[in-house]
């Protein structure tokens, strides 16, 4: 008896088929079993995702030129708390700079400014709960 199953690894589906045999034993010490006559392709059938493989996503890219100076929002990515405002108004701050530390997921994330300027106001406090898109400081 055959069966037939799909299994997914690394993101590609593969269908594979299964010979039950009952009532065989292997003697200890036999040669390995012969490799399947033909060879199982891997399938996408359609209600497969595709999942891209770590090699091709696209990594960030840094750039050589600093970020320009000008009016700019630093926005919360993701939902969180603020555990600490590293900044002052009126502080000077450069690109890439840590501006706020957010604790999501049990996680400390640094959140950068986005543009070289001053820091023209502040929204949140130490201990705020904010959403992904809320303003946290303001730059110009």
């Amino acid at each position: 008896m055959q069966k037939k199953y799909r299994i997914v690894v690394n993101g590609e589906v593969y269908e594979v088929e299964i010979e039950e045999v009952s009532g065989y034993r292997s003697p200890v010490g036999s040669a390995p079993l012969a490799a399947p006559e033909r060879a199982v392709a891997p399938i996408r059938p359609q209600s497969a995702p595709v999942v891209a493989s770590p090699k091709e996503k696209a990594a960030p890219i840094k750039s050589a030129t600093p970020a320009p100076t000008g009016a700019g929002v630093v926005t919360s990515p993701m939902p969180g708390t603020i555990l600490q405002v590293k900044v002052n108004v009126g502080d000077v701050v450069k690109y890439g700079q840590p501006v706020v530390i957010l604790e999501a997921m049990k996680m400390e994330n640094e959140i950068v400014a986005t543009t070289n300027g001053t820091v023209k106001e502040i929204r949140v406090g130490k201990g705020a709960t904010v959403n992904s898109g809320d303003a946290l400081v303001v730059i110009a």
